[in-house]
């Protein structure tokens, strides 16, 4: 098992808001603190909703905490409460055309361990060598993988093959057939309209794999986001998520819960720490970088890495795990790679924007 590291000068700033936000609460900071960390946030939502299931039960103080709205009875009002009441990341909202909205994340700055130690259970080799990464400047990333409404909303029409029934088609379904050269189409497409519209700058692009790894990770060293998951296979198994209540399947779409086959509906698993959704599983995702065999030589400052490397054929980076695929691809530290002509029913994109 991965040693844990210290809590990311990010993870600090969010868990500070979070305090900072609690403390305000009409009925106090432990009403709806279920796991008793000092804040509300989903991850109470999801202990009470195991609880009134009957999966794992609340007994004492957290118990107690769980009666959100004050009335002594812990029942789905008390779930509506947290909900309601839970800290929300910082989000921005632009408008496409026909007044679609694209919800960004502000993601602090702060630093990281990038990629996977030695030890860690199912990596590759070219997931290392670990190194420290300091992004100075908060940015922000699109809440979801971009959807199919999205993508026509500006670009009218698809480069490619369009989204099929067969793996998943639907205005909240995740864009797919779609290459790394379609992505920058649609970012150029993207930034004229935010500049033609007076939105604000033009700055969206595709996140650096150092960045989308940060935002990823969100804080934490383990495996996942939610935990290092080590009680079971790494294979199409659902099991216990590790630091964070409830299983991968609550998290995460991959092979075991992609009955019926193909892509899900964004944002409809539990997100990460800083809200992001679908960062583990569901499509892979282009990032901005070429693809080298480690990260010899790869920049510390969270840019991308734009120098090519001959001898990898020129492909770029994917990030995230897979809808049909095993649990080990949505690792944190998990990376593939593309030819950025080429596309698929796997691989989609999600935005960034430097602030």
């Amino acid at each position: 098992m991965p040693t844990l590291m210290p809590k990311s000068i990010a993870t600090r700033a969010v868990l500070c808001a979070m305090l900072l936000w609690a403390a305000s609460l009409t009925f106090g900071q432990a009403q709806g603190d279920v796991d008793g960390d000092g804040s509300v946030t989903h991850y109470d939502a999801i202990a009470l909703k195991e609880h009134l299931l009957e999966k794992k039960l609340l007994v004492g103080t957290a118990l107690t905490r769980a009666d959100g709205d004050g009335d002594g009875k812990v029942r789905m009002a008390d779930l509506a409460w947290i909900n309601n009441h839970a800290y929300r990341a910082q989000e921005n909202t632009i408008n496409l055309p026909g007044n679609i909205p694209l919800v960004m994340v502000r993601i602090p700055a702060g630093s990281f361990s990038m990629g996977s130690p030695n030890t860690e259970r199912s990596r590759y080799s070219y997931e290392g060598p670990v190194h420290t990464v300091t992004i100075n400047s908060a940015f922000s990333m699109g809440r979801c993988e971009l959807t199919q409404k999205q993508w026509l909303a500006l670009m009218g029409s698809w480069p490619g093959p369009p989204p099929s029934s067969t793996y998943g088609a639907g205005d909240n379904y995740p864009a797919y057939y779609v290459s790394w050269n379609d992505a920058q189409n649609f970012i150029t497409a993207l930034n004229t309209h935010v500049t033609s519209t007076g939105q604000g700058p033009a700055t969206y692009r595709l996140p650096s794999e150092a960045e989308w790894e940060y935002a990823c990770r969100a804080g934490t060293q383990t495996r996942f986001f939610f935990g290092d998951s080590l009680s079971v296979d790494d294979n199409r198994t659902d099991g216990p998520a590790g630091a964070l209540p409830g299983n991968r399947s609550d998290y995460m779409w991959f092979g075991y819960n992609n009955d019926p086959n193909g892509t899900k509906q964004v944002g409809t698993k539990w997100p990460n720490q800083f809200g992001l959704y679908d960062m583990s599983g569901n499509v892979a995702e282009w990032c901005q970088d070429w693809w080298h065999v480690d990260y010899t030589g790869a920049p510390t400052n969270g840019s991308a890495w734009e120098i090519p490397n001959g001898s990898t054929g020129g492909n770029r980076v994917m990030r995230s795990g897979l809808w049909g695929y095993e649990a080990y691809y949505g690792r944190s530290a998990n990376r593939g790679c593309r030819n950025p002509a080429g596309g698929g029913f796997v691989v989609g994109f999600r935005l960034s924007r430097t602030e």
